[in-house]
Order: structure tokens, then sequence, then C-alpha cells
């Protein structure tokens, strides 16, 4: 188990913990954990404690995994890539799902934002576990939903976040943001383009 994973797991602990013990001297035990994870993260990635003491600063009750949605869009056996200012790197749109939407209302809310096209989803294509599959580490646990989307209308248009938007097949790929998708993911959703009947893939 890697550092990280052994940090979400005590932090998840002990944040589950104090949303559910009446105790104060339990609660006060669950407090201990948190800043021992924090000092030791601080130690382990040379971050001050200031900063590993914030970094679940606002998760409350019960810890549970967060929600990733991403919107594959073909045309012409091309799919849909922006391009993320923060790093300079292709993805597929998409982000974190917001509190009262549904994933496939994220996605297109994502998707519209990010690149500038209206699209409804019409097939859930993968939901994947981020930690079973070759992205960089991160502090949070998270879920990845993967979409099959068809474009209704808008048109290439750049962002806060995104750059450049552009379609690309899958030989002519360019660099991808892996914190954000893996050449593997894309890979699979251009199958699962092709062959709309197969099952939603998951883990």
């Amino acid at each position: 188990m890697s550092i990280l994973e052994w940090a979400r797991k005590v932090q998840g602990v002990a944040q589950s913990g104090l949303a559910f013990s009446p105790d104060p001297d339990d609660r006060k035990r669950y407090e201990q954990l948190q800043e021992l994870v924090a000092t030791i993260l601080s130690s382990e990635l040379t971050t001050p404690i200031e900063e590993t003491r914030n970094l679940w600063h606002h998760e409350q009750g019960y810890a549970t995994p967060k929600v990733d949605v991403r919107g594959a869009i073909f045309a012409d056996e091309k799919v849909l890539l922006v391009r993320e200012r923060s790093d300079g790197k292709w993805t597929l749109p998409g982000g974190w799902v917001d509190i009262n939407d549904s994933p496939s209302e994220a996605v297109v809310r994502e998707i519209y934002e990010e690149s500038g096209y209206h699209t409804k989803a019409i097939k859930l294509a993968a939901l994947y576990d981020r930690t079973r599959h070759p992205h960089p580490p991160m502090l949070y646990h998270l879920y990845k939903i993967f979409f099959l989307c068809e474009i209704t209308g808008g048109k290439a248009t750049t962002s806060d976040e995104t750059d450049a938007v552009g379609f690309f097949g899958l030989e002519e790929l360019p660099e991808l943001s892996l914190p954000r998708v893996t050449r593997g993911q894309v890979e699979r959703l251009f199958e699962h383009n092709r062959n709309k009947e197969m099952p939603t893939d998951f883990d």
C-alpha cells in the first residue's frame, strides 16, 4: 500500500468516526488520527503541515469516493478531445459531479463548458475505480464514469480550463493528460463506439 493509499484509508476511518461517534474521548482519538495523517504526509511529501491539515478540511460525514465524469463524442471515427490549460495536454471533456446533478447531467454540462458543444448521453460505457488504472497517484479516492455522447448543437469553443478543442483518430492521439484519462481508456471507448451493444465496463 502506498503512502497516499494509507493516508486515504486512515483519514476515511477518522472522518467516518467523527461523523457518527457521540463519545468525546473517541472523537478526540479520531482527531488525533487526522493530525497523525497530516504529520506523516507533511514529512513524506515535504509539504508544510498547514497544507496537509487542510487537504480534507471540508470533508465531513461518512467518507466515500468522489465522482468524475468523462464524455466520449465521436465523428468519422475520431474522438473529441480538449486541451487542458493546467498542463497543456489533452483529455476527454469532463470533471467533478456537482451536488444535485445526475451523472449524465454532469457530463453534458462539463462537455459544454469545456468544448462548446451541446450533447446528450447515449450510453454508460464504463465505471472505473481510478486506483486500478495507470493514472498518477492523487490524494482522493475517485470513481470515473465514462459516457458515449452525441452532439446536438453548439460549436467548438475554448474555456477558462481549456485552450483547444479537436477531433483525433486513434492513431493520431496527442499527449494525454494522464491524471484525467489514459490511452487504454480512450482505446476502450473507441471499441464501445464501434459496438454500442457492448456491456458497460466496471472496476
